[in-house]
């Protein structure tokens, strides 16, 4: 029986693992790329997905380093209910009006046998239960309870949570029914306090982002339109996906004064005055794993950032016959336990030796499409040489060579590294090529209308145009399907024109389609 095969089989492939390719069909190819690398599938439930280990594994890593970036900063752990009373909905109205398209209500309290055998619902509750949203409502009732003297401020609460929105049009990640993330909510004594603890989350989320996800963002201000409903101003950082499409990947909230007086959040000041507090609401959600694919994978699939890949290293054993076998699994597992002892970014390298009794060449085509950044064949010619075979994901599958066990042993965590920057720079360097200054209306027209508007075309990117608040603005863009993404804070004033209505502009947004 064939437990192996030699490498030059292994290098027969078609063109692209995946198909359609980024140029054929971008949203199917997002969509294969899911598949390809086992990440999630859909479930029984419209709107709803299965998160299969590989793609739950990604999102554990983003967890990890995400929660201890906010203890770094202060932050705690702790969770609040997944119903929220609908008359805490109603006591905020602009906020209730911004997700009540979206809400699910919770109606009933049990079910009971109908007449043709079925079951119905039964026993209506008093007052209709809200499945989370968000938690602003629900956190802001509990801080009220907390909250009596400036000496129990500040509070800084971070909660993971699961979050349920119904969607009309969902896509794996990016917008489905329900959804994991996490959503931080702080109280402070003084205005400076909460804006400054806004600021300083949209910094942790732009930290991770670039120096784990090897994403790179803009930081910027939304506009009135897009800020969050109930927030007195909403920070994002926007990413740019390969299809040069924004992507929303994390949002900090000032939410002034306006929760605290809804819910009650008030407080004797070392004045003894009673005032209200001020409150902040931040988070990031699995939309993140969406991003990341979006930003790094190519057309034979997943292509991870080291950083937060499940498993930095996989070892494949080639062998022919049972003493080839027993030599070559040996020779695997001590160089599994070596490398597995090298540190790197917050912990080790992640090692799997893969001995499944299957065609190497079809285990190597299966890491290759989940992204695993190295990959190190080993056969009786490695073992006698004392050596491996080394692919890596961020380049050509063909671009295989041998290296010496005891360099690859020692030198692992910075070839993770140089991965880990390489594709940063790959990702900041397709950004800036598709980043334009922009300063009339007709060449924004153009810069955002395909060639083919029947076809999935890949076109258009990040315009920074000069731009004044307004509906007219707005029923211009709404038509060729572009958004305001940001005001970006990097950037020094800058008088101009309006490009859409002539009036005088003190800034530049960043203006761009979007996810």
């Amino acid at each position: 029986m064939i437990l192996g095969v030699e490498r030059e089989t292994m290098a027969k492939k078609p063109a692209n693992a995946i198909s359609p390719t980024r140029q054929e069909d971008y949203p199917q190819w997002y969509q294969e790329v899911i598949k390809a690398a086992d990440l999630a599938e859909g479930s029984d439930v419209r709107g709803c997905m299965v998160i299969k280990p590989w793609g739950y594994s990604l999102w554990e890593n983003m967890q990890s380093v995400l929660d201890g970036m906010f203890k770094e900063t202060g932050h705690e752990n702790a969770y609040f209910p997944l119903f929220i009373p609908m008359r805490f909905l109603e006591k905020e109205a602009e906020h209730v009006e911004g997700f009540a398209k979206e809400c699910a209500v919770v109606t009933h309290h049990r079910l009971e046998p109908g007449p043709d055998g079925g079951l119905v619902p039964a026993g209506p509750l008093d007052e209709p239960l809200i499945v989370r949203p968000t938690s602003e409502t629900i956190i802001g009732a509990t801080y009220a309870r907390w909250i009596q003297s400036y000496r129990d401020l500040p509070i800084l609460i971070n909660q993971w949570a699961n979050v349920v929105r119904w969607e009309m049009r969902t896509r794996m990640f990016l917008r489905t029914a329900e959804f994991l993330w996490q959503e931080g909510h702080t109280a402070h004594a003084t205005e400076e306090e909460a804006v400054d603890e806004t600021m300083q989350m949209l910094r942790v989320y732009a930290d991770f982002a670039e120096n784990y996800m090897a994403m790179p963002v803009v930081q910027g201000e939304k506009t009135d339109g897009e800020r969050f409903p109930g927030a007195v101003a909403t920070y994002s950082i926007e990413a740019m996906m390969q299809d040069r499409k924004a992507l929303q990947a994390g949002t900090s909230h000032f939410l002034g004064q306006n929760f605290s007086k809804a819910q009650e959040i008030k407080f004797q000041d070392q004045n003894g005055q009673e005032v209200f507090a001020w409150t902040t609401s931040w988070g990031v959600s699995t939309r993140l794993v969406g991003g990341l694919l979006m930003t790094h994978s190519d057309d034979d699939g997943l292509v991870l950032p080291p950083r937060l890949a499940p498993k930095h290293v996989v070892i494949l054993p080639i062998y022919r016959n049972d003493d080839e076998k027993s030599k070559v699994l040996e020779y695997c597992d001590r160089l599994k336990q070596d490398l597995q002892q090298q540190p790197f970014a917050t912990g080790h390298v992640r090692v799997l030796v893969d001995d499944r009794d299957l065609r190497g060449g079809e285990k190597n085509w299966q890491h290759i499409k989940r992204g695993v950044p190295l990959r190190m064949e080993v056969g009786p010619r490695d073992v006698e040489g004392n050596a491996v075979f080394l692919g890596r994901r961020d380049q050509s599958v063909k671009d295989k060579k041998s290296v010496p066990r005891d360099e690859i042993v020692a030198n692992v965590a910075q070839l993770l590294d140089e991965i880990q920057n390489g594709l940063f720079q790959k990702a900041l360097e397709m950004r800036e090529e598709n980043t334009t200054q922009i300063d009339s209306l007709d060449d924004f027209k153009a810069y955002f209308t395909p060639k083919d508007e029947n076809k999935s075309e890949i076109h258009g990117g990040f315009a920074w145009c000069h731009w004044s608040e307004g509906p007219e603005v707005e029923e211009i863009i709404k038509d060729l399907k572009v958004t305001i993404r940001c005001v970006p804070l990097d950037q020094n004033d800058e008088p101009g024109t309006c490009i859409f209505t002539g009036k005088p502009s003190e800034r530049r947004a960043v203006f761009a389609k979007a996810y």
